[in-house]
């Protein structure tokens, strides 16, 4: 396990609940940081670098979720010694070098991205829904994230920089923090996207990077329109973020608010779903899912050349949101 922090604790309950793999080391510059980590999951060993696991541990795979700027060095260190790895998004900040990084891996090593959304129980109800007709033609969609986690509360701190301290200083947050998500599993459920336009805006002094972003889209197959969008700064809304989507179709459509899908048409159906064990869910999906590709042979759900499509369309949307963002390049 390599990074230790707020989101290591996800991925290591997912690895602690599998019984096909043992996690023998948490790695994190801060030895402090590891060591506690490592007690907390009954982990054997810590280490400070990657360089200095491998001088002591023979590991089969690799689990990355430590910074975004980390995640080149530390995956070309993997794949130079043909050691799978699932990588936290994004796969790495460039997607050109998220391309050479793609080439480089082929035939050498086996890289998953930890995309997860594709593993949230209601995205894997919509896809089943989708695939097995029940919506017929698709004609659009529409993914929105909403959270107040960007308005100070009664204290005057900011829940959403509470909990992620790092996200004060990302000059890329809604879209490439957040909306790379949402974007990743319209995508999925959609089939290959194209950018149409794009608009970003900040409007919390506490944070550099934009907090509201809408994005727009279409298929590359049947230039259907698909809108995905974002806003941290939503009274009324938990400070957790929330998903709210439709999908329409000719036969049937889809909708989901506060955790609560429903498909109209025919056939009505609802589920309702806890968005904390949700989360932890699609972790531990997830993981279950690198093992079994590993064990198998089987292509990942998220491969690393399907990932490069996205970050193509984060870059695009980052370029075309205004003379701002495009200076980010």
């Amino acid at each position: 396990m390599i990074g230790a922090g707020m989101i290591s604790f996800k991925h290591l309950t997912a690895w602690k609940q599998s019984h096909d793999a043992q996690v023998v080391a948490v790695v994190d510059p801060d030895e402090t940081r590891a060591a506690a980590r490592a007690r907390e999951f009954g982990v054997p060993g810590h280490y400070p670098s990657l360089e200095a696991l491998l001088a002591r541990e023979r590991i089969d795979a690799a689990d990355i979720a430590s910074s975004r700027e980390s995640h080149g060095p530390l995956l070309r260190a993997l794949i130079e010694r043909g050691i799978p790895a699932i990588c936290e998004k994004p796969l790495v900040p460039d997607v050109d070098e998220a391309m050479t990084l793609a080439a480089s891996a082929r035939g050498r090593s086996r890289i998953m991205v930890n995309q997860n959304f594709r593993f949230r129980p209601y995205y894997e109800q919509m896809k089943r829904w989708i695939d097995e007709g029940a919506l017929g033609a698709l004609t659009g969609c529409t993914i929105a994230c909403r959270s107040s986690g960007l308005i100070p509360d009664a204290q005057g701190r900011y829940p959403y920089i509470e909990r992620q301290p790092y996200v004060r200083r990302e000059a890329r947050l809604m879209i490439a923090e957040v909306l790379i998500h949402r974007l990743d599993v319209a995508r999925w459920l959609c089939g290959s996207l194209e950018l149409v336009a794009a608009r970003a805006r900040r409007s919390c002094p506490e944070v550099i990077g934009e907090t509201e972003a809408t994005l727009l889209f279409e298929t590359v197959a049947t230039r259907m329109p698909v809108v995905v969008e974002g806003n941290f700064g939503c009274a009324g809304y938990p400070a957790q973020s929330v998903d709210r989507v439709e999908v329409i179709g000719a036969r049937a459509r889809i909708e989901m608010d506060h955790n609560v899908l429903r498909m109209y048409g025919p056939r009505v159906e609802e589920f309702r779903y806890d968005p904390t064990e949700s989360i932890q869910e699609s972790f531990d999906a997830t993981v279950k899912h690198f093992i079994d590709c590993l064990r198998s042979g089987a292509p990942f759900r998220n491969e690393v050349d399907d990932n490069v499509d996205t970050l193509r369309l984060v870059d695009e949307a980052y370029r075309a949101a205004g003379p701002r963002y495009a200076e980010l390049f």
